[in-house]
């Protein structure tokens, strides 16, 4: 058994299997919406401050109250300040999907807030970390190319072959739900002995902290609609983990640093999956019209 899992290249297919999610998700949600769409809740221009409020200033506050509270080491210290200031998951239309959120205003706030992050990450990063350089090119070419692109095919098609996107969106869901499990699972394995390192420091009581905060932030400034405070949740909990791992890889040698992004973005996927769950299924009722 050892010999057939020393065979597996586990790296690859981690990488793969999240590269995979990011393309069929994204045509998966332009395949399902207009322009239009997306556009609509984007003018909700108080639903969208209070959704870059908690992103770009509540939660960095509060890791940075977080990290002066908790003894964490340095290199813990130096992926929080890097995941604070990293919003917009680019799987955000996939978790508004699986807590029931309004997908138009995930895939319209994700792209908002990608592109500020690309001007905010530079500028806040050093900041908090002294010596940190960063290139806003470096983060808004990936966002770029693997992101907007996808969406914009998937939009196109759309809106010009709509029988082919009836056709080919549940082919793109079917994919992306296999490639989230597929990427979950080597996550796992890849970074088992890091998840043990967390659990002996402690510091997965500032993981939980940490989510369990953000997704409460956006929870409370989502607005008047479940669907709008569960897709702020999730996408204030959950953070940008490709900005995220960017910057860590250009900036520190450390490999524990990007070791701490990557379990804590696990992490931070299961608890908002529990979370989530109980809120659906306990918390909240169903709106009557």
């Amino acid at each position: 058994m050892r010999d057939f899992f020393s065979l597996i290249d586990f790296p690859v297919i981690n990488k793969l299997a999240f590269l995979t999610l990011i393309l069929t998700m994204l045509l998966d949600t332009g395949l399902g919406l207009t322009v239009q769409q997306i556009w609509e809740p984007l003018r909700n221009l108080r639903l969208i401050f209070l959704s870059l409020v908690a992103n770009f200033i509540l939660v960095p506050i509060f890791v940075y109250l977080l990290l002066l509270v908790m003894p964490l080491n340095e290199p813990i210290k130096i992926a929080f300040s890097i995941m604070a200031v990293a919003a917009g998951p680019p799987v955000l239309p996939k978790l508004a999907q699986l807590v029931n959120g309004n997908i138009a205003f995930s895939a319209g706030l994700m792209m908002v807030m990608m592109a500020l992050t690309a001007v905010y990450m530079p500028i806040a990063l050093p900041l908090l970390l002294q010596g940190v350089q960063l290139n806003p090119w470096d983060i808004v070419k990936p966002l770029l190319s693997l992101m907007l692109i996808p969406l914009a095919i998937g939009l196109m098609i759309k809106a010009r072959y709509n029988a082919l996107a009836v056709t080919i969106q549940p082919l793109m869901r079917q994919i992306s739900g296999k490639a989230l499990l597929l990427g979950l699972a080597t996550s796992l394995v890849l970074q088992f002995d890091s998840l043990i390192d967390l659990i002996k420091t402690g510091a997965f009581l500032a993981i939980a902290g940490f989510i369990v905060v953000s997704y409460t932030l956006g929870y409370l400034l989502g607005g008047p609609h479940f669907d709008t405070r569960r897709t702020l949740a999730v996408g204030t909990a959950q953070r940008n983990i490709a900005a995220a791992l960017l910057t860590a890889g250009s900036n520190f040698d450390d490999p524990s640093i990007v070791s701490v992004i990557v379990v804590t973005s696990l992490s931070m996927f299961v608890f908002i999956r529990l979370l989530a769950r109980q809120s659906v299924a306990g918390i909240e009722q169903p709106e009557v019209s």
